[in-house]
């Protein structure tokens, strides 16, 4: 049994490529402030910089065109950076443009950017300065990577930069150069390449469609309402489809104002200044401001008032009468005195978190998805929340769970617009991914008599952190089983219930081959010597992934008859 019930709230523009998102959003929002940012965070006299869509519409146009005039239709284009105005620029320069944008995290170690530039064949990357010397590093060794573009003023005479390729388009534009307008948008082919999270060559290459992300915006609309008046905080990585389809699209959409943090220490202040009214966030940074709040509740001894205020405000609720805003203006006023919807995926929050914003007046939306889906495959509504839930499914998908046990879990399968059209060149991945058209998305969950949708798990235990990042355990210990002297490893993490959640490792090490490489030692002398190699191995992975404490031992894990090892049981094991 699949699912797909009509729980739209509202009725949403259908926008089929960006080229259409762009028409509409610079002529219809023209005079709207699309993007607004400091010049320099770092002054002490601050300059702010608007842009109106108007001019974004302009600076797209012109980017683009110079890109054309570079004979780069087709091509593929790496962005990576920080979240900022020339990254957005890029990537619908690029798009409209039918090239194939191709954005990267920016967290990544330099030998991973290198690996998923070469993989992902692209002649031309756009970068922060700080990636200068890594881009110049791959542009000489690796023959595909053939044009270098800052999107910061840099002296060297093999980087073109961002300004002065915008400078020749708007100048090529003038001179009659009809390129961008000739274009023709296919909203069906590859248009941007994601890789999924992983090291090594493990990572595997979502191929997404102009078509799958705005089928997602425009579903998204239709649950819960940005306005041409509201302003988004953007401070999630915007290569991330969560950040990138919600704040950056789905604001731009909407015909709102998205304005740039200065940094995750920054959020509060930030919402402050920039009046923020939108939030996309992860569940890390949500109960860390919830945190704050019950502290400083607390050491002003109004938690029994508030608690008092909670009570009655609910009552009122349930007779229709809503002055959580009015009742808790002094802690909605923490937030800049404008928030009123948060939205959040990408990891668990616990309920009370959940409850105790909405209490104060605060809209948390709880969303599910994966980049294979663009992200988002089921969410709350502007009138329908069950916290717990990950929300209903979106309206043009198809759920179903598959292999159902007797309490309803089994794994969720999704079907519809939003679903890649499969991993670039990687048939066999591609083929496991999918069963008779439906995706295969690896996480189990069910559904309740409401149809809202539940997870309880994930099927190949990846590791989801609090602050929204994925690891894949496997991936790590095949790294730390290349210790000579490791039999087998276990990557685990602690600090569930908290939110300084880490990575641990178990390690199986042979005492015989330890002794023959470092000689006769004590098992605290082991320890140092295999946390040593453990600290070789985090130089090369992002900080998210580092390995922060090691327990050793020479017992082997308990496996299956067919020598997997019995994750579940061992888990059960670990100190924690």
């Amino acid at each position: 049994m699949s699912v797909n019930k009509n729980r739209k709230v509202y009725e949403a523009r259908i926008v089929n490529n960006f080229r259409e998102l762009v028409q509409y959003s610079t002529t219809h929002f023209k005079n709207n402030i699309a993007y607004k940012y400091k010049k320099d965070s770092t002054a002490k006299e601050v300059e702010y910089i608007e842009k109106t869509y108007e001019q974004v519409g302009k600076d797209i146009k012109a980017f683009s065109t110079s890109l054309l005039n570079r004979n780069l239709e087709k091509k593929k284009i790496a962005l990576i950076g920080n979240n900022r105005y020339e990254w957005c620029v890029s990537y619908l320069a690029i798009t409209c443009g039918n090239m194939v944008v191709v954005p990267l995290d920016k967290a990544l170690p330099d030998n991973e950017i290198e690996n998923l530039i070469v993989r992902s064949e692209a002649e031309v990357v756009i970068f922060d300065k700080k990636y200068l010397n890594i881009m110049k590093k791959i542009k000489e060794e690796k023959k595909t990577l053939k044009t270098l573009i800052s999107m910061d003023n840099v002296r060297d005479k093999d980087v073109e930069i961002f300004n002065n390729l915008l400078e020749e388009g708007n100048n090529l534009l003038e001179d009659g150069d009809n390129k961008y307008e000739k274009i023709k948008i296919d909203e069906n082919k590859m248009s941007i390449m994601l890789f999924t999270s992983g090291t090594t060559s493990s990572p595997k290459a979502v191929m997404l469609s102009q078509k799958n992300i705005c089928s997602d915006v425009t579903n998204v609309a239709s649950f819960v309402k940005i306005y041409p008046k509201d302003t988004l905080l953007s401070f999630l990585p915007i290569h991330h489809t969560f950040e990138c389809t919600i704040t950056f699209l789905y604001g731009f959409y909407s015909g709102a104002t998205v304005a740039f943090c200065d940094g995750l220490k920054h959020i509060q202040k930030n919402m402050k200044e920039y009046k923020v009214s939108i939030l996309v966030a992860v569940p890390l940074v949500l109960e860390t401001m919830y945190k704050k709040i019950k502290k400083t509740i607390r050491e002003k001894g109004k938690t029994e008032l508030i608690n008092k205020m909670i009570k009655i405000s609910n009552k009122l609720l349930k007779i229709h009468i809503d002055l959580r805003k009015i009742i808790f203006k002094q802690i909605i006023d923490n937030f800049g005195g404008n928030l009123r919807v948060v939205f959040y995926g990408a990891a668990p929050m616990n309920k009370e978190t959940i409850i105790g914003f909405n209490n104060f007046g605060i809209d948390l939306i709880q969303g599910y998805g994966l980049t294979e889906t663009s992200p988002v495959i089921s969410a709350e509504t502007d009138k329908e929340k069950r916290p717990g839930s990950v929300g209903v499914v979106l309206d043009d998908l198809d759920v179903k769970i598959c292999n159902k046990d007797k309490d309803g879990i089994g794994e969720i399968a999704v079907k519809g617009p939003s679903v890649m059209l499969g991993y670039y060149k990687n048939e066999k991945a591609t083929k496991e991914a999918f069963e008779n058209g439906w995706f295969k998305t690896g996480d189990y969950g069910y559904l309740d008599e409401d149809e809202f949708l539940y997870l309880t798990g994930r099927k190949k235990d990846i590791i989801v952190l609090r602050n929204g990042k994925n690891v894949y355990p496997e991936e790590i210990e095949m790294l730390i089983n290349q210790i000579p002297y490791v039999k087998e490893s276990l990557v685990y993490q602690r600090g569930q219930s908290t939110t300084d959640t880490m990575l641990c490792a178990k390690i199986v090490y042979d005492e015989d081959l330890i002794e023959n490489t470092v000689g006769k030692k004590t098992e605290n002398e082991y320890k140092e010597e295999i946390w040593k190699q453990v600290k070789e191995i985090n130089k090369n992975l992002p900080v998210f992934k580092h390995i922060k404490k090691i327990e050793i031992t020479t017992d082997e894990f308990d496996k299956t008859t067919t020598h997997k090892v019995k994750r579940y049981k061992e888990l059960e094991k670990v100190s924690k």
